[in-house]
């Protein structure tokens, strides 16, 4: 018999993706039979795509795939499309509101029925990642440092300012292009600065955390710059392929912690599923999972570097 539950990621290029493998294994251990599949779209087909299969933002009734008699729970989106969905919502969080990117878009959430919700997952994979790594998620104060300044940086802000951090400190290669992470900054109260992203790391012994959203490869000249003899606070590298990147590598042998980006995948992901299935799940009058059981096998089937 074929699922009768679906769902996708989203994106271009998607097929390196790891969603579907994560996603598996949370859904086996929910006993859920979910079809959760690979979507290679640009900006205008992804938008179709969700209008055919979530419905229109409005109304979320399932679009044309309900007359297939198919359910769809929702979508993950990945780049270059994250930003684009966000017009796919009827209702979003405030998150999206803040970042102006989702990358999760679920329907008929028991919180937002009868609509498409937008939602952005990845500021719960940064706090994830991080504090799997060591942070110490209940205090407050301090500072984070950001290498980069794209749209996983304005997701790292908002975790600083989740975590309470007093200020964050910008590692960009041009501060002219990022207004858009020091705007972000500014509407959340936090202090920010920008540097050279080898003067950032040269500061990394007084920060609370850093999270280096680079592409893979873009930070291995910057290895060099990692303080020695230093104590260093937790790594996220957002870059995953291949893991150990060189700045994580270098991060290690100086004592320092690292977590790599299929941590933060995995957190994130595990969101999205909590999001996806909460409709079934409250439909079949199912208790609260064990999220921790969940989470350990689809860390599993990410590999090592999740955990």
């Amino acid at each position: 018999m074929r699922p009768v539950l679906h769902a996708a990621v989203l994106g271009r290029p998607i097929a390196h993706s790891l969603s579907p493998v994560l996603h598996a294994a949370a859904y086996r251990v929910l006993g859920l039979d979910v079809d959760y599949g690979r979507r290679d779209l640009g900006e205008d087909e992804a938008l179709a795509f969700a209008a055919e299969h979530l419905g229109a933002p409005g109304t979320a009734d399932g679009g044309a795939a309900a007359a297939r008699g198919q359910d769809w729970l929702g979508c993950s989106v990945t780049m270059p499309l994250k930003r684009a969905v966000v017009a796919a919502a009827g209702h979003v969080s405030d998150r999206v509101r803040l970042l102006g990117t989702a990358n999760t878009l679920v329907r008929d959430h028991p919180s937002a029925p009868g609509v498409v919700h937008a939602e952005n997952t990845d500021v719960d994979g940064i706090l994830g990642a991080l504090a799997a790594a060591g942070l110490d998620r209940a205090a407050r104060g301090g500072t984070v440092g950001v290498l980069g300044n794209g749209g996983t940086a304005t997701a790292a802000v908002l975790a600083a300012a989740t975590l309470g951090a007093d200020a964050v400190l910008f590692g960009v290669r041009d501060p002219a292009r990022a207004a858009e992470v020091t705007a972000l900054a500014d509407a959340l109260g936090l202090r920010w600065a920008t540097f050279a992203q080898a003067d950032l790391l040269r500061r990394a012994p007084g920060l609370r955390a850093v999270v280096a959203t680079l592409p893979p490869r873009a930070a291995d000249a910057l290895a060099a710059h990692v303080p020695a003899g230093a104590a260093l606070p937790p790594l996220l590298d957002a870059a995953y392929d291949p893991w150990p990147s060189v700045l994580a590598s270098a991060w290690s042998r100086e004592g320092g912690p690292v977590a790599s980006g299929l941590s933060m995948l995995l957190h994130q992901g595990i969101e999205q599923v909590r999001l996806f299935t909460a409709r079934p799940r409250a439909a079949a009058g199912m208790p609260e999972p064990d999220w921790a059981a969940v989470t350990r096998a689809a860390a599993d089937a990410l590999g090592p570097a999740a955990g």
